[in-house]
C-alpha cells in the first residue's frame, strides 16, 4: 500500500488573497513540515492556495479541478471567513475534513451590500466586479439551511472569535454545533495571534491522518 500523500487546500476570504497573513504563515509552516517529511522519507504535503475569482461558482469549479482525483481521506481544507463557507461546501461535497477560521455563515445575505466595483485588500490596484449573479451563486453553495446546524459536524474543526467585528460569533457557534469548536473570548475577525496560538492545532487536525 502506497504511503498517503496529504493535500491541504487553503481558501482565503472575500477581497483577500494568498498574500493574507494567515495564508502566508500557513504556507511557511507547511514548508517546514515538508522538510521534516522529506528527511524521514515521507510523501510531502501538497499545498494549494489559489487566488479565488470573484464568482463563487467559478471559484468552486477551480477548486474541484485542482482536487480532481484526490481521495477524501488524503484531503483537508482550511477556510477563512468566506473561504470557510466555501470549505464547508467542498467538505460536504467531497467528504473531506475542514478547519474553519471565523467562517461566513450566510454570505449571500452579508455580501449583498457589496455589489459593485471593489478593490482587493492586498493590492488596491486590483479591482473586480461583484454582482447580483454572484450573490445567487453563493445561495447555490449553501449546505442545507444555513441557520441550522451543519450536517456531519464531525468533519469540522472551527475557531470562532467572540470579538469578531464582521461576523456574529453566535451564528457561527450555532451553525457548527457538534463540531470540534474553539470559541475565543475577545479576539477579532483576522484572528490576530493565529500563528502563535492556532496554527499548530489547525495543522495537527488537518494532517493527523498523514502522520
Amino acid at each position: 500500500m502506497r504511503p498517503s500523500m496529504p493535500t491541504l487546500l487553503y481558501l482565503h476570504g472575500f477581497r483577500s488573497s494568498p498574500q493574507s497573513a494567515k495564508a502566508r504563515v500557513t504556507a511557511q509552516r507547511v514548508e517546514r513540515i515538508n522538510l521534516q517529511r522529506a528527511e524521514s522519507g515521507k510523501p510531502l504535503v501538497r499545498w494549494l492556495c489559489p487566488q479565488l475569482p470573484p464568482s463563487p461558482r467559478e471559484a468552486m469549479l477551480m477548486c474541484r479541478a485542482l482536487l480532481d482525483g484526490t481521495p477524501a481521506e488524503e484531503l483537508a481544507l482550511i477556510g477563512s471567513s468566506l473561504g470557510g463557507f466555501y470549505a464547508t461546501w467542498l467538505a460536504h461535497t467531497l467528504g473531506a475534513r475542514a478547519a474553519l477560521l471565523n467562517p461566513a455563515i450566510d454570505p449571500a445575505r452579508d455580501l449583498r451590500g457589496q455589489i459593485g466595483t471593489l478593490a482587493a485588500w492586498h493590492d488596491p490596484a486590483l479591482q473586480f466586479r461583484f454582482t447580483a449573479a454572484h450573490v445567487d451563486e453563493l445561495h447555490a453553495l449553501e449546505v442545507g439551511d444555513v441557520h441550522a446546524p451543519v450536517p456531519n459536524p464531525q468533519q469540522y474543526f472551527v475557531i470562532i472569535a467572540q470579538g469578531d467585528e464582521v461576523l456574529d460569533w453566535r451564528e457561527m457557534a450555532a451553525r457548527y454545533r457538534g463540531a470540534q469548536c474553539t470559541v475565543l473570548p475577545g479576539g477579532d475577525h483576522a484572528l490576530s495571534g493565529y500563528a502563535q496560538r492556532h496554527l499548530d492545532p489547525v495543522l495537527r487536525w488537518c494532517l493527523a491522518p498523514a502522520f
